[in-house]
């Protein structure tokens, strides 16, 4: 059974950093790209970054380009966004998502995002 599960999210005041974790259990890391998604409740999820297969190639949304970054530890099953300058704009929940179906390209996540992890709140303060 394929499994998500986020964490590192937490209360950090604007201009802070945070890493968050996604740990992956049930697959092959490597064959898999995970995509970064945040919710705000009462809007849409919007698409942050993701990671490729085998290559590792990656995505960040034009709202966090040059502030986040991530990263894939395959011995580890664990992906992780590093989150640097954080802004109050980016507080949400966190997800991760995967399917083996998806793929990281230059102009996102793409494919099925069947499987999720429950999330980890991030807060961040003015």
């Amino acid at each position: 059974e394929v499994q998500l599960v986020e964490s590192g999210g937490g209360l950090v005041q604007a201009g802070g950093s945070l890493r968050l974790s996604c740990a992956g259990s049930g697959f092959t890391f490597g064959d898999y790209a995970i995509g970064w998604f945040r919710q705000v409740s009462g809007k849409e999820r919007e698409e942050v970054s993701c990671i490729g297969v085998y290559d590792d190639s990656t995505y960040y949304s034009d709202s966090v380009k040059g502030r986040f970054t991530t990263s894939s530890d395959h011995a580890k099953n664990t992906v992780y966004l590093y989150m640097n300058s954080l802004k109050p704009e980016d507080t949400a929940i966190y997800y991760c998502a995967t399917d083996e179906s998806a793929y990281c390209s230059r102009y996102g996540f793409a494919g099925a995002t069947t499987y999720w992890g429950k999330g980890t709140l991030v807060t961040v303060s003015s």
